[in-house]
């Protein structure tokens, strides 16, 4: 059996210029970089403006697990199958970073027969848009200390920054540090640490982004610390907007790459949904929108996390309108939640399948709190059986909800017209009732409530005396009418990824409420969640190896 990227060093990849005229772009409209990747220019969105857009469909899942869901390759599969039905369709995707190509997934691009490519380039530097981010909220940092060192004239308390420094990497040995050491002509020494870039507010704000002006503006309102008598020190009080933004310049243009089946593809950004808003950016959704009449995104992890982020922060933001919903779900990874050890998922189980069945049971309710129509993708693995895939398409059907098997991951587009053919029949025609969970201007503690209790399952949630303190700050300087982007474990409905299934009757413990001013969100911490995560004991980078003639291996 070939492995992923050996069946995408084997594509017959188009010229990007040859996917962009499929769209209606020219080849004035892009910048290249090489044959087969290119970034759209403001100038050409510009042109876009007054265009109708088209129906967008949003790929969410059940609670994720180790034996992974599929969903970029359900994505990709979906949209490449919209196509073979003979309608303009593209797909829209986050960009893979670095810490989990090298950590635990070792690629994400898609797999099998469902990519999009040019694969290694994806996965690893593509267009530098990641090293931009880094760049830029690195450089911040680094005006801000030597703002500090060099006479303080912002009456900055040297205990307070809360801008951190990030890479692109998994290192969990440079979480907490201490720097400004080794004498007073090396700054002043603080506590400080490290997140991993795509929790960077750089990056949410660079996705959440509608034009440059915007990420000009947003950039300026980013709060890094507090003054000696507790005021917020921002961005455009330093006067460093500018700067950060010249950085950011090309990053922000949406990049187009194809599918292996020569579908249009924007992957562009690349926020964590565990930790951060989880979708690609607005800019590059936007753009397909216009270009094509029918656009898959995708949200990450489980329907709880990436899903409830798009409807109550992203779509907002975005001034667009999600027509559906497509739940991905295994026959896996609900045994997995009905109590079967990864080691033992592959062995038929329809008694694990039925008890697992509450967790997607959960995810389904919470589509309806959103007001979508929404369709079950059954990603099918060559261990499940008739009679348990059958249970889950009963299941789904039991509930409302339609459901289709698929298997984009081995036969391409062919894989699942099926589940097409529903979603345009699901959508066509039909007005988008689409609605948030709540009102931003609720409390903070209500808004954290609401979604713990509607979303999650909880009976009630806990602030912990920081979590405490952190809300009265945010109270006194009116931070408290943003929306909440909720950090919370992915390997859970809880805040405690050992309980699987659907859990009940559990409390949520908030740890700390973060502001993250400029990208326009509250970021409440719960469990043991953290912004850089550790490599695994075997990292997939000692499966990525390079020939002596360029080619890259091992990356999935």
């Amino acid at each position: 059996m070939k492995t992923d990227i050996e069946i995408a060093q084997a594509a017959e990849q188009k010229k990007i210029i040859d996917i962009a005229k499929k769209i209606g772009l020219q080849d004035s409209d892009l910048d290249l970089y090489g044959n087969y990747k290119a970034k759209v220019k403001f100038s050409a969105q510009k042109k876009l403006e007054n265009k109708d857009h088209g129906q967008l469909i949003l790929v969410s899942a059940i609670t994720p697990t180790p034996a992974g869901e599929g969903k970029t390759t359900t994505s990709i599969g979906i949209s490449m199958a919209l196509n073979k039905l003979g309608k303009n369709s593209s797909v829209a995707i986050r960009e893979p970073s670095l810490g989990p190509v090298f950590g635990i997934k070792g690629g994400a691009a898609g797999g099998g027969y469902s990519q999009v490519i040019p694969m290694e380039d994806i996965n690893l530097h593509f267009t530098g848009d990641m090293h931009a981010i880094t760049a830029a909220n690195n450089n911040l940092a680094a005006l801000i200390d030597n703002s500090i060192y060099n006479d303080n004239p912002f009456h900055i308390n040297p205990r307070t920054v809360s801008w951190r420094r990030v890479m692109d990497s998994n290192d969990r040995a440079l979480r907490n540090i201490v720097i400004g050491l080794g004498g007073k002509k090396q700054g002043v020494p603080r506590e400080d640490g490290f997140d991993i870039t795509p929790a960077s507010e750089i990056m949410a704000i660079l996705c959440l982004s509608n034009n440059l002006d915007e990420l000009k503006q947003k950039i300026g309102e980013i709060t890094v610390a507090l003054t000696y008598d507790n005021k917020p020190v921002k961005v455009r009080d330093m006067g460093f907007q500018g700067a950060i933004t010249a950085l950011l310049k090309d990053a922000l243009k949406p990049n187009l790459v194809q599918t292996l089946e020569n579908t249009p593809a924007f992957v562009h950004g690349g926020p964590f949904a565990n930790i951060a808003q989880g979708t690609n950016s607005i800019i590059a959704t936007k753009t397909a929108l216009k270009l094509s009449d029918y656009v898959v995104t995708e949200a990450g992890f489980g329907f709880d996390l990436g899903a409830e982020k798009f409807f109550d922060i992203v779509c907002p933001y975005g001034k667009f309108c999600t027509s559906a919903v497509v739940l991905v779900a295994t026959v896996r990874a609900i045994k997995h939640h009905g109590g079967v050890k990864l080691k033992h998922l592959n062995e038929p189980n329809s008694k694990a399948v039925e008890k697992g069945l509450e967790n997607l049971e959960k995810h389904l309710e919470n589509i309806r709190k959103f007001g979508m129509k929404s369709v079950v993708a059954i990603n099918k693995f060559i261990s499940d059986t008739e009679e348990e895939l059958q249970i889950v398409q009963d299941f789904a059907r039991k509930n409302g909800f339609d459901a289709a098997v698929v298997d984009y991951w081995s036969k391409g587009s062919a894989g699942g017209l099926n589940l097409a053919e529903k979603v345009i029949n699901m959508i066509e025609g039909k007005v988008c009732e689409m609605r948030k969970l709540y009102d931003w201007n609720l409390p903070v503690e209500e808004k954290i409530l609401k979604v713990a209790r509607e979303i999650y399952g909880a009976e009630k949630i806990d602030l912990t005396k920081n979590a405490r303190k952190d809300l009265r700050y945010i109270n006194k300087f009116g931070y408290n009418k943003l929306p909440v982007c909720i950090a919370k474990t992915q390997k859970s409905l809880s805040d405690n990824p050992k309980l699987l299934g659907r859990p009940k009757d559990f409390l949520v413990t908030v740890r700390n409420i973060l502001v993250a001013s400029g990208a326009g969100f509250l970021i409440p911490i719960t469990g043991d969640i953290m912004r850089m995560p550790g490599l695994p004991k075997t990292p997939s980078a000692m499966k990525i190896d390079v020939s002596i003639d360029g080619e890259i291996s091992g990356l999935f």
